[in-house]
């Protein structure tokens, strides 16, 4: 990247910084050779251009010069950030070309006069610009190579055929075409699946709400609420003795009527009633207060010989609802 011209008169060289050597090798200038410029030097001279950067005009030869020379002189940050990710798959040249895509984000954005040191401010961006890559080139889930390599020649061959017969191969004609079986294409075709990634920028149609994946990330998912109930319901179910738990799950979980219900264990619809009642209060309860349920044996409500209502409506609402859920899962 090292610019073929070089003006004069872009900083006053007699006073740039020079790298000495002990063994006696020439000292290095840091604008005539930046990559070869000490780490004490570059952050030097960084200054003075970053501050020569500001007085220039955007796309004159003398702005690409400064800004290309920044580049040099930094580089070793992305190097810095790059060996943090040299575990990955990816090759190390791909993640420095990436990290130098962010290292030019923060020259574009810095601004020398916050008095910030650019180091401090350009690794967040160029690691940033890093982890995006990945995010954005990697698996979604671990899938074994040979799949990963059959994703890629079944895009190649689709690729290959369409160009000499004008149109989109079959998927017969593409295992043909790879002497692969159709069990292994659709393999290949599952594997792909894993590997993709939506912008967040992209339209999504949502029942009749239209708009942006990042429009929906902000929304509030009521799903995640009804969880949270489930989980702390949980314990209050374990806890309640064995007919109450039989009542509720043959209420919610078999959504049998009060009648069959008394029916099966030998008692009124009207017991049942103040038992699922009574049962659901106490849920609710436990959920406000964290309080466990207590024991409701003693206390139980005993059958009254009055004739069988219509089924009353189960209370509690919302609650009734989660405890639908949660004894068809927990019983």
């Amino acid at each position: 990247m090292t610019p073929n011209t070089k003006t004069s008169n872009t900083s006053n060289t007699s006073n740039t910084p020079r790298t000495s050597y002990a063994d006696g090798r020439a000292p290095v200038d840091p604008l005539a050779e930046p990559l070869k410029a000490s780490t004490a030097d570059a952050r030097s001279l960084s200054v003075v251009l970053f501050r020569r950067l500001s007085t220039l005009t955007e796309g004159t030869a003398e702005y690409s010069y400064v800004r290309n020379t920044l580049i040099e002189l930094n580089l070793s940050l992305v190097k810095f950030a790059a060996r943090r990710f040299r575990g990955r798959s990816e090759p190390m040249e791909d993640i420095v070309q990436v990290g130098t895509v962010g290292l030019i984000k923060a020259i574009n954005r810095y601004d020398v006069t916050r008095g910030v040191e650019f180091t401090s401010f350009a690794l967040p961006t160029i690691t940033g610009e890093i982890k995006r890559f990945f995010r954005d080139t990697s698996w979604a889930v671990k899938v074994p190579r040979r799949l990963q390599e059959l994703r890629q020649s079944l895009a190649r061959a689709s690729d290959e055929l369409e160009q000499v017969m004008g149109r989109l191969p079959t998927e017969a004609e593409l295992a043909a075409h790879l002497g692969i079986t159709d069990a292994e294409l659709a393999e290949g075709r599952q594997a792909a699946q894993a590997y993709s990634s939506r912008s967040l920028d992209v339209c999504v149609q949502e029942d009749a709400d239209p708009g942006t994946a990042q429009r929906a990330l902000g929304r509030e998912e009521p799903a995640y609420e009804r969880i949270e109930d489930l989980e702390a319901l949980k314990p209050l179910l374990e806890r309640l003795p064995a007919r109450d738990r039989e009542i509720l799950s043959l209420r919610f979980g078999q959504e049998m009527t009060q009648s069959e219900i008394g029916e099966q264990l030998g008692i009124s619809q009207m017991h049942v009633s103040r038992l699922l009642n009574r049962t659901l209060q106490n849920l609710r309860s436990g959920l406000l207060t964290d309080a466990p349920p207590s024991d409701q044996s003693a206390s139980e409500p005993t059958d009254e010989s009055s004739p069988d209502a219509p089924d009353a409506p189960d209370p509690c609402g919302s609650g009734a609802r989660c405890v639908r859920r949660a004894t068809a899962t927990h019983g």
